[in-house]
């Protein structure tokens, strides 16, 4: 979740949704994405809404599970108030930050919240992202018994040099071990790494890209690392401390995880993310990129229903207040226009394996079909059959991809 918030129209006070959101809403999902902004460091390229404990002063980690509750309470109100179909939960992802740093009572209360205000839907996702260094063996144990289903291990490298670089604290040795635990606990097993971070070589990525094959995952995420402005990362490259990232050798990079990873099984259903069947996909990641609703609970969380987006005040202090005062927390929304949800609609839909429907294109973007199948960017039978399927070379190129199916 990045630090900076968008600039748009003010949020009324009472959270207040137009009638519009309710058209159509008993033909989407509902998931609720729950952010924790707390870590026990700041990483130097992480540009997410985050707090150290030095940074929160008169901020109390112990308060924060009772005002995200009360947040559920107030987003059940506001959305049965707009008249939006009631509907179970599909997919909960609890996000940071670190979640794993509050005690699993807390995480377990702010669930209970979810369950208490609409239901979980049978078989439902619930994710907890983690650090391989803030999850004990009894505890992945009760978030199962309690009903988390899958955790999202911050792997990110198995090679010290690049961690140190990254600032991540964990030893990469204690990764096989945190998986064992979960596997154990009944809980699916999702790695993220990063590549492309400045000094790491080829051959320390294919080290980190084994190391996690090794553990078997059920899914995997790999993500190029971009240096966003304000982080310490982006001051140290500019002070010429830190190397800039090579973007071909990224691209190098990004064909190898794909090699790897489909040759131990694995299939990617969206550019930076495998699994090793359907089955195991991030549900709850598929609905933000094919349009569902999700409530985001917690300081800086986005929401989106109904084609209205909103995200709430950024610093957990603001956001406390703005709860214990019984008014929204949003600091701002929009309405999305018809031809900003097209858009949105072309740029995710064309990265996921599913595909972008052809007859959704305008004649412009319909007429550049043909030259991105020429070009090797698109797959010719599929998008023969009416979907646009990117091939491996035009996931590295998704953009441009998009800029020409849009001009």
């Amino acid at each position: 979740m990045p630090s900076a918030l968008p600039i748009a129209d003010p949020a009324p006070a009472d959270g207040a949704l137009p009638a519009s959101v309710a058209e159509g809403s008993a033909e989407r999902d509902l998931g609720v994405y729950l952010h924790v902004p707390f870590c026990r460091v700041r990483c130097g390229y992480c540009d997410f809404n985050t707090y150290t404990a030095s940074e929160i002063r008169g901020v109390r980690q112990s308060d924060y599970a009772g005002q995200a509750a009360a947040e559920v309470g107030f987003a059940r109100r506001v959305l049965a108030d707009a008249g939006v179909v009631e509907r179970e939960v599909s997919t909960v992802f609890f996000g940071g930050g670190t979640p794993t740093l509050l005690p699993t009572s807390d995480l377990i209360l702010m669930l209970d919240a979810v369950r208490d205000a609409w239901g979980l839907a049978p078989g439902a996702e619930v994710t907890t992202e983690a650090n391989p260094d803030s999850v004990t063996e009894a505890g992945l144990v009760e978030l199962a018994e309690a009903g988390f289903t899958r955790v999202s291990f911050g792997m990110q490298s198995a090679v010290p040099h690049v961690l140190r670089t990254l600032e991540r604290t964990h030893d990469p040795a204690r990764i096989p071990l945190v998986v064992e635990w979960a596997r154990a606990a009944g809980l699916q097993v999702s790695l993220d790494l990063i590549y492309g971070t400045p000094g790491e070589s080829l051959d320390d990525w294919r080290r980190s890209l084994e190391l996690a094959l090794a553990q078997r995952p059920d899914h995997l995420s790999a993500y190029a690392l971009i240096v966003e402005a304000g982080t310490k990362l982006a001051r140290q490259i500019s002070r010429g401390e830190v190397a800039q990232p090579d973007e071909e050798l990224q691209a190098d990079q990004y064909e190898l995880a794909d090699e790897l990873l489909a040759a131990a099984g694995y299939d990617w259903y969206e550019v930076s993310n495998w699994a090793t069947d359907a089955a195991h996909r991030s549900r709850h990641n598929l609905a933000y990129w094919t349009g569902q609703d999700w409530w985001g609970v917690g300081p800086g969380a986005h929401s989106h229903v109904g084609g209205v987006r909103w995200w709430n005040v950024k610093h957990p202090a603001a956001y406390a207040e703005r709860l214990a005062a019984g008014v929204s927390p949003a600091a701002g929304r929009e309405t999305l226009d018809d031809e900003t949800r097209h858009v949105e609609d072309v740029l995710l839909r064309s990265r996921i394996v599913d595909g972008l429907p052809t007859d959704v294109l305008d004649a412009s973007g319909r007429s550049a079909v043909a030259g991105l199948i020429a070009d090797g960017l698109v797959d010719g039978q599929k998008a023969i059959a009416g979907r646009i399927v990117l091939t491996r070379r035009g996931r590295l190129l998704a953009d441009a991809v998009v800029r020409r199916l849009l001009d």
